[in-house]
């Protein structure tokens, strides 16, 4: 069964009521967990989606939007799932020290404690691929705030793959990147453009015709955005949406 689970497709300010980034891509050897925003343990429960299904958690950059929800999801693994089976968190270089940050200033620190469940970090650097969960992955820059250190996936399950763009402005390569991918998960935060680092739905229709995907869905739709769901020239993904590949 290879699908993907959008449980989180808003900003980072929760635009139109709904929850930030998180999507669950299901394959025939498990759940891979790409980015886990600050409201996606709500997400899961709402959904009915055990935490324990998750093998890996994928973090595309280090915003709180896209991995603030990641201690929480540690404690509740552990203290309310009783968690066993390993979890491998991976990301960009430095992803286990600004995880084990993040906890540490939320108040849920990780040091000194003894997990239930072997916990492991995995640094996925721009080039590279990896074995995470159920798929194949390779990374790529995007053109994001630098200090975030914005990536980009191409998740391989078998003969279908997802491309997830991550947060980032428009840049030359992406229609490359995505190219061949079964389904394109496209940022698109603005209406128009006016900021570099976040796409717009007047710079993805300008440039369709140069995306070869078998579907594109747009996601971390803003607050122009999420008025205009279901109603622009553009699919858009929504809380809850389930798309079998």
């Amino acid at each position: 069964m290879n699908e993907v689970v959008f449980v989180g497709t808003s900003d980072a300010f929760g635009a139109g009521g709904r929850r930030q980034s998180a999507v669950l891509v299901r394959g025939d050897r498990g759940t891979l967990l790409v980015d886990c925003g600050a409201t996606t343990n709500t997400g899961l429960a709402e959904l009915g989606i055990p935490r324990d299904e998750v093998d890996s958690i994928l973090v595309s950059h280090f915003h709180g939007d896209h991995f603030g929800g990641i201690p929480l999801f540690l404690f509740g693994a552990m203290y309310q799932d009783e968690r066993r089976r390993p979890l491998e968190i991976a990301g960009p270089p430095q992803i286990e020290e600004r995880v084990r940050a993040l906890a540490q200033a939320m108040g849920h620190s990780l040091s000194g404690r003894e997990l239930c469940f072997p916990l492991r970090f995995r640094e996925v650097a721009p080039g590279s691929q990896h074995e995470l969960g159920p798929a194949s992955v390779s990374s790529f820059e995007t053109h994001h705030q630098l200090e975030a250190h914005p990536h980009g996936y191409r998740i391989s399950l078998g003969t279908r793959t997802v491309v997830y763009s991550g947060d980032t402005g428009w840049f030359d390569a992406l229609p490359q990147h995505a190219a061949g991918a079964d389904l394109f998960i496209c940022e698109c935060t603005l209406e128009h453009a006016h900021l570099d680092f976040h796409l717009s739905l007047e710079e993805l229709t300008q440039h369709r015709d140069q995306f070869d995907v078998g579907s594109m869905l747009l996601s971390h739709l803003g607050t122009e955005m999420a008025r205009l769901r279901g109603l622009c020239e553009l699919d858009t993904a929504d809380d809850g949406l389930i798309v079998k590949l």
